[in-house]
């Protein structure tokens, strides 16, 4: 029977020992439709430009991952001074240029993407703009998460999550229209999410002194779900994170209708009403209101009145 492996051996066998590279075409084109297919579950039959630039970002960023993971391990066992940068903007712009630039890979990533007969100008366009960042001050912090990646110090770089971080200008009638930029309705290749280090966030409330000591309570809590995404330094497989948190601002308000729905399931009568109602209410949901709208509005077909009788039944 083998010994028991010390917390160190356990560390080297997860360890990313090997970083592929990413220099063969050949490889590149691989993967590239490994992740068309598998990760966006899609064939060149179907797939959209927007579906070419995510499998070229999940390609790009799996090579991108080693570097990151190690990265990590090395501030790990090593424990250097850490730089924790916070900001209420971080103007990052795009990503998979910025990356493919760091990580050496332009060059090979174009001539596969050629090779596929595709163009990879026209991929890195389809990319949203981070929309976390408006200003002069969030641009200043996103290039100082870059120059501490490039300069190989362990970096953090921590800030929110905006999911209408800026917003886009139209001109209408001469009149300037501001729109929400809904960035993240496709999706960011780029961030992991960590829902495991979830935090309460507390607001507002007040100190009150009891025998255990002073306790703040009375407060307004929100949950903060932290996203992280890679930094990757300029040619020197140093990976930083950017962690970013989401905010679910409506905890309370959820908790409370746990609460109400709890106690009227105590309440049998109630209860029971409750679902007569809602199944009453959900007709526009059934499969019967479906096929009869559809047979209106696409066949022009009105439903008949007339009641079919059971096989076992006569018919009229």
């Amino acid at each position: 029977m083998s010994k028991p492996l010390t917390d160190h051996e356990k560390r080297k066998q997860i360890s990313v020992r090997g970083i592929a590279g990413l220099g063969d075409v050949a490889e590149i084109k691989k993967s590239f439709n490994r992740h068309l297919h598998f990760t966006l579950v899609k064939d060149r039959n179907v797939a959209t430009p927007r579906d070419y630039y995510f499998a070229l970002a999940h390609t790009v960023r799996d090579h991108l991952v080693g570097r990151w993971i190690r990265t990590q391990q090395y501030y790990y066992e090593k424990d250097p001074k850490r730089i924790h940068y916070l900001s209420l903007e971080f103007y990052m712009g795009r990503t998979l240029q910025n990356t493919m630039i760091n990580l050496g890979l332009q060059n090979a990533c174009d001539e596969a993407i050629y090779q596929l007969g595709l163009d990879l100008e026209e991929l890195e366009e389809i990319e949203e703009d981070a929309g976390l960042g408006n200003g002069g001050l969030g641009r200043l912090a996103a290039c100082f998460l870059d120059s501490m990646a490039s300069l190989g110090l362990a970096a953090y770089g921590y800030g929110i999550r905006y999911e209408f971080g800026i917003f886009n200008q139209k001109i209408t009638n001469g009149w300037q229209v501001e729109e929400a930029d809904d960035w993240l309705r496709y999706g960011n290749p780029w961030e992991k999410a960590r829902p495991e280090y979830m935090l309460p966030v507390h607001f507002y409330g007040r100190v009150e002194q009891t025998h255990e000591g002073p306790k703040w309570v009375d407060t307004q809590v929100v949950l903060a779900m932290p996203y992280d995404t890679p930094v990757p330094g300029y040619k020197n497989n140093t990976v930083n994170t950017m962690r970013l948190f989401k905010v679910f601002a409506d905890y309370e308000a959820y908790i409370s209708c746990q609460e109400k729905v709890n106690e009227l399931y105590r309440n049998p009568k109630e209860w029971t009403k409750k679902v007569i109602r809602n199944i009453a209410a959900s007709g526009k949901f059934s499969s019967d209101r479906t096929i009869a709208e559809y047979a209106r509005e696409i066949w022009g077909v009105e439903p008949s009145d007339v009641k079919i009788p059971p096989p076992n039944e006569p018919r009229e």
